[in-house]
């Protein structure tokens, strides 16, 4: 009895040690969003505010934030959907459809895993020069869903190819189409994979920066993360302005993470298991 409360002991004395690791940088960005120049140089930085002021949020938003926020908002989402779409209807094909091709096109998807990013640059910047799609949101659309598609369609496919074929076979039998069945069986099955999908990949485009660095150059045209790098620029040494826009950059993946992450852990456990 002894000998396991002291392990839960220790599992609950390394949570906390993992809390304060993690959480603390969450909270050094609110705390010292409510301080003003002066007083984060002249108190020490783990220290409260003297006085709670909202005037760094204020300007942050009067600086055109809100901007930089809705051209996220935008690509990100749009981003999101279409690779949702089309992984899964791909990953349906490659695990289901027997066609001459099948394993080839699935070892292109996870050859697409092997391509670094950067290295892309010149290539697609003289590609969306050539389309007309320069300084445009539509620009960055094309290339984050191409870089999203292989790890989407990996993930994917190893759901789908662990739903078992007799449930299709029954469908089939009454007369269900693929589409159907794609529709009213495969997708229902793995809603917690297409969340896994879904949250990773928005994490990663919501941080993007090449891309919007090489394919846009207009202000209005810019993206969360481009203009935070901007937003440094243009205030100098006002870092308490500067925390205030990367805390209010980061909060809507927290409350994603928060609201979604039942459907997070499902995925991932399922993931888990299945490996």
């Amino acid at each position: 009895m002894m000998i396991n409360k002291l392990k839960q002991l220790v599992i609950y004395l390394f949570l906390l040690i993992w809390l304060l690791i993690t959480g603390y940088p969450l909270v050094f960005l609110v705390q010292n969003s409510f301080k003003i120049r002066m007083e984060f140089f002249r108190n020490p930085v783990w220290s409260l505010p003297e006085s709670f002021t909202f005037q760094n949020y204020i300007e942050v938003m009067e600086s055109g934030f809100y901007m930089y926020f809705i051209n996220s908002i935008i690509v990100c989402f749009i981003s999101v959907a279409i690779i949702i779409i089309v992984s899964a209807l791909a990953s349906y094909a490659i695990s289901r459809i027997d066609f001459k091709f099948n394993k080839i096109v699935y070892i292109l998807f996870l050859a697409g895993m092997m391509i670094p990013i950067h290295s892309t640059l010149i290539p697609i910047y003289k590609l969306t020069l050539s389309m007309g799609l320069y300084d445009r949101l539509s620009a960055l659309i094309g290339p984050y869903v191409a870089f999203s598609l292989p790890i989407s369609v990996f993930i994917l496919t190893g759901f789908i190819n662990d739903i078992p074929y007799e449930l299709e076979e029954a469908a089939i039998i009454d007369g269900a189409s693929r589409f159907r069945i794609f529709r009213d069986i495969i997708l229902p099955l793995v809603k917690p994979a297409i969340a896994t999908v879904a949250i990773y990949n928005l994490t990663l485009l919501w941080n993007q920066f090449a891309y919007a660095l090489v394919l846009t150059s207009s202000p209005s045209k810019r993206i969360l993360t481009l203009g935070l790098f901007e937003f440094q620029g243009q205030h100098g040494i006002n870092i308490p302005l500067t925390l205030t826009a990367l805390f209010l950059s980061v909060l809507p993946l927290i409350l994603l993470y928060v609201f979604l992450q039942e459907h997070i852990i499902k995925g991932m456990t399922a993931g888990a298991l299945k490996g």
